[in-house]
């Protein structure tokens, strides 16, 4: 039998759990003598385990690392337990921390949370016998829970750096959308459409993006729902104010008789400016929008393009669908919502872009991904990316010791990665993109492909192809279910977005 003696922070927390009518989180900090700190969470019925970040007088803003970051992953006792005594804590100073617990398979979480060390303690023993406390920690200061003051900024740090992690797997980044933190998810606000020429322009509106009951939804909607039918033809899309790219006539379109202003308005978010990681796993469960010529992706781009322009700097694609319920291929095999794909994007320049070699698509036997949530991820490190289903490994991409270039067999050019390690273009950050897209012209939605009812709309050589789409209405916008549950069986679903690190960085 040991005995500890402890300076008694405070207990704290009353969380409101959303979809949930009552739900309490007790959380006690103490400070340990001659050195360290514990963190006490109070066990509740369905808890698979707890996650504590901190960082002493260092602000933590939302679901950034700490200085310290622990996943707890068994109780001792009716406690989930972490100590670390190699921490030295002083009267006056501040612990920033955030905690996140999984409660019967669903993640909650406490952001923006702040102790200051108190200048008078009582001592008080908490004694433990084996692994088993034998006495709750006494509460000597209740404090009401209060945000961060905004303490924060670019510039004190550089987003998405990953801090030091204590044990691993560490995560690092966690978003279960009980709220829609616009400093985390940066809208993109273009009509550029990717250089797909994509029917849909991106921009920030919660017809479009918003978070209802720990899911967020990113939804397609009409543009002529709010401009007006005659806009596409006539009117002007001005997205000068607050346009986050230009390309492709991104920032302003005007529609004529031939050439319409993008019928669909969507969003695309990413986390460019808020957070950006090298390594580690990013998990995603998500529920795939059913409508035809929908095309949902979740995907990572790099956050420099420190080898060139796309896609000489990588792409790093989740999952992506399409919303058609029965769309096949010319070979006959489906490619609508009951498939899946991932896939790399990498070469000097475009079009040089041997994707086909990193790529995997799967298909459900039975239902659709969207008829329910799966989980998503790829795992990524210095020697290989690995994509999953549901857990399952489907794909795993080694480019060999001649790393992507040799894996691309790519013609007499320059090696803009000439020098580099074997994950060249992948040993860069990269960051979290999330959109819901329409459309296109670049073969995604094949000219050729039969889908049920009716054939593609559109051809990807026609200069009228928005219009051409558009005068399709009466076909493919039943399919979207628009006055079914607010429209989003069309809505791409996520319930949480999470990114972990697996090991030390090389």
């Amino acid at each position: 039998m040991r005995q500890v003696d402890a300076m008694i922070g405070r207990i704290l927390l009353l969380v409101c759990c959303v979809g949930v009518a009552h739900c309490v989180i007790r959380t006690s900090i103490s400070r340990l003598q001659p050195k360290g700190i514990r963190f006490s969470v109070q066990d509740e019925a369905g808890v698979s385990l707890v996650g504590v970040h901190y960082s002493i007088n260092k602000p933590i803003r939302n679901v950034e690392a700490g200085t310290f970051n622990y996943d707890v992953n068994s109780k001792t006792g009716s406690f989930w337990v972490h100590e670390n005594r190699q921490v030295v804590l002083s009267p006056g100073d501040k612990v920033y921390y955030w905690v996140y617990w999984v409660k019967e398979g669903r993640g909650e979480q406490l952001l923006n949370q702040v102790w200051t060390v108190p200048s008078e303690v009582t001592q008080k023993p908490v004694t433990s016998s084996g692994s088993a406390f034998t006495k709750k920690p006494e509460v000597v200061s209740v404090h009401v829970n209060q945000p961060i003051p905004a303490l924060y900024s670019a510039s004190d740090s550089d987003p998405g750096t990953v801090a030091h992690c204590s044990s691993y797997p560490c995560v690092i980044f966690r978003d279960d959308f009980d709220s829609f933190d616009l400093a985390t998810w940066q809208h993109e606000i273009t009509a550029g459409g990717g250089g797909n020429w994509e029917f849909q322009f991106y921009t920030n509106n919660r017809s479009n993006s918003y978070v209802r009951d720990g899911t967020l939804y990113i939804k397609p909607t009409l543009t002529a729902d709010k401009y007006g039918e005659a806009f596409l033809s006539s009117g002007t899309l001005d997205l000068w104010g607050g346009c986050t790219n230009n390309q492709w006539y991104g920032c302003e379109r005007r529609g004529t008789a031939q050439n319409y202003i993008n019928p669909i308005q969507s969003a695309r978010l990413r986390t460019k400016d808020s957070f950006s990681f090298r390594y580690g796993r990013l998990e995603v469960e998500a529920k795939m929008p059913t409508g035809d010529w929908i095309w949902p992706a979740i995907w990572m781009l790099p956050t420099d393009n420190a080898y060139g322009d796309w896609p000489a700097s990588g792409e790093i694609d989740l999952v992506e669908s399409r919303g058609n319920v029965q769309l096949r291929a010319p070979g006959g095999h489906s490619i609508g919502v009951d498939t899946m794909a991932s896939t790399l994007h990498f070469g000097p320049f475009w079009p040089n872009d041997p994707y086909t070699k990193a790529h995997v698509e799967k298909t459900l036997q039975s239902g659709t991904f969207g008829s329910s949530f799966h989980k998503y991820a790829v795992e990524w490190d210095e020697n290989s990316i690995r994509f999953y289903l549901d857990n399952q490994l489907i794909k795993t991409v080694d480019p060999g010791a001649h790393g992507f270039w040799g894996l691309g067999g790519f013609p007499n050019v320059d090696n803009p990665w000439k020098g580099r390690g074997k994950m060249a273009p992948f040993d860069q950050k990269f960051h979290i993109v999330m959109n819901v897209a329409v459309g296109g012209n670049n073969g995604y939605f094949p000219d050729n492909a039969q889908n049920a009812g009716y054939p593609k709309p559109w051809t990807d050589t026609s200069s009228t192809a928005m219009r051409d789409f558009w005068n399709a209405k009466s076909r493919w916008y039943p399919t979207w279910k628009p006055h079914v549950n607010n429209g989003e069986n069309a809505a791409m679903q996520i319930k949480y977005v999470q990114v972990s690190k697996l090991k030390a960085d090389p």
